[in-house]
Formats: structure tokens, C-alpha cells, sequence
């Protein structure tokens, strides 16, 4: 069993990783390069960004597997020290989930419905966007993927401290 929990604790820690740093990405050079383009070029491009991100590899491995992995191992730590790390970082997790399906994603889904910026208003669906709002939010979800990062680390070497 305890081997089990640490390839899952790895495997955690590995997707949560992932995610902190696609989210920084986007924090550090993404969105700040998005807004030095005009209109048209940023409607265009983060439409087309958001078309491939969405894809069954970043939505399983990384987006939905590092919050199960997380939980996964957390569930067969019930009773362990490294349990409360994980634990907090799970809801860290979660908690950058939600942000993502209440906050993001949704001004993801407004611009795309703005449609081809060949012909929509690129100026009202920029403004519509809110990118200020946007930026905001995916700087609190890669902070909370690093922390749990951080968590997830530290929960891995408790637990092998209990081994040893």
C-alpha cells in the first residue's frame, strides 16, 4: 500500500506542478504579450489558444487528474502525518478548480462567442473580456498551484520520513 500512495503522491505532486506552470505561464508570458497586440490579433489569438488547450490530455492529465490524484492520495493517507498536507493541498487545488469554472472559463466561453474577428466587434468582445479580471484570477490559481506544490512536496517527504 505504502508504495502505492507514494506513486500516487508523486504522480500528484507531478500534475499539480503542471498546472502551476501552465497558469504561469499565461501570469508571466501569455497574457502580457497578449496585451501589447491590438484587437483583432488578441480576439484571434486567445480564441485559438483556448481552442487547443482544451483537449483531452491537459483536461485529464493535468487540469482534473492533479485535483483525483491529489484526492486519491489523500484518501489512502487517512491515518498518516502526511495526511494534512495533503489534505490542504487538495482544497488549495479545488479551490483553483472553482476559480477556473466560475471565473475564467467563463470569460474564455464570452470571447469565443464573439465568433470570427474577421467580422465581430473585437473591440467590444476585448473590452467584454475583462482582462484585468481574468489576469486577477489566474495569478490566485497558479499561486494556489504552487503552494500545493509546495504541500504536496513536503507531504511526500513526511511520508517517506515514516518509512525510513
Amino acid at each position: 500500500m505504502n508504495g502505492l500512495r507514494v506513486a500516487l503522491l508523486i504522480g500528484a505532486l507531478l500534475t499539480t506542478g503542471l498546472m502551476a506552470g501552465v497558469y504561469a505561464i499565461y501570469a508571466n508570458a501569455l497574457m502580457p504579450g497578449l496585451a501589447r497586440v491590438d484587437d483583432r490579433t488578441f480576439v484571434d489569438a486567445f480564441q485559438a489558444i483556448d481552442r487547443a488547450i482544451v483537449n483531452p490530455l491537459f483536461l485529464g492529465f493535468g487540469f482534473v487528474g492533479s485535483l483525483v490524484l491529489t484526492l486519491v492520495a489523500g484518501l489512502l493517507s487517512l491515518g498518516e502525518d502526511a495526511l494534512v498536507w495533503i489534505a490542504v493541498a487538495f482544497v488549495l487545488n479545488l479551490i483553483a478548480v472553482i476559480l477556473t469554472v466560475r471565473v475564467n472559463v467563463p470569460l474564455n466561453d464570452g470571447l469565443k462567442a464573439a465568433g470570427d474577428p474577421a467580422t465581430a466587434d473585437v473591440a467590444a468582445a476585448r473590452a467584454a473580456f475583462d482582462e484585468p479580471k481574468w489576469r486577477r484570477f489566474n495569478l490566485v490559481r497558479a499561486y494556489l498551484m504552487v503552494v500545493a506544490s509546495g504541500l504536496l512536496s513536503w507531504g511526500l517527504y513526511v511520508t517517506g520520513e515514516a518509512a525510513a
